[in-house]
């Protein structure tokens, strides 16, 4: 996390774009605006979140937020993360009496997890568009 950070804040887009970090402006510009309103929970959140967690390290590094900061709250993010994972993991093995099924209850529910993501991530687009606002 801190090398893609510190490669954004101080290779720039010029950089991100190069290496394919960066596509969509659009996309990145609307992070950094949820960004600077709630960067504490968004950077929590972006490690939970499938696929959340690389735009909001561009979203970072990009927007030049603090290092001391970003280094902190990556560390409570990357412990938070852990520590769900961990639970997870003692959950399905107090679930499951073999090993598969708990990875096959997991696979179920990344791809589950995901989909309802995408699902309401479009919904938010679409009346995103559609209002007049």
């Amino acid at each position: 996390d801190l090398i893609v950070y510190a490669g954004c804040r101080f290779g720039g887009e010029r950089l991100a774009k190069r290496v394919g970090w960066l596509r969509d402006n659009e996309r990145l510009d609307a992070l950094r605006v949820r960004l600077a309103e709630h960067e504490i929970s968004v950077l929590l959140t972006s490690r939970l979140i499938p696929g959340g967690r690389v735009p909001v390290l561009l979203a970072a590094g990009l927007a030049g937020y603090r290092w001391e900061r970003f280094a902190l709250v990556d560390l409570t993010a990357s412990s938070l993360w852990a520590a769900v994972y961990m639970a997870i993991g003692l959950l399905g093995y107090a679930l499951f009496d073999e090993p598969w099924q708990g990875v096959l209850a997991a696979i179920v529910l990344v791809i589950l997890t995901t989909v309802v993501s995408s699902v309401v991530q479009r919904r938010r687009r679409k009346k995103w568009a559609s209002d007049p606002e």
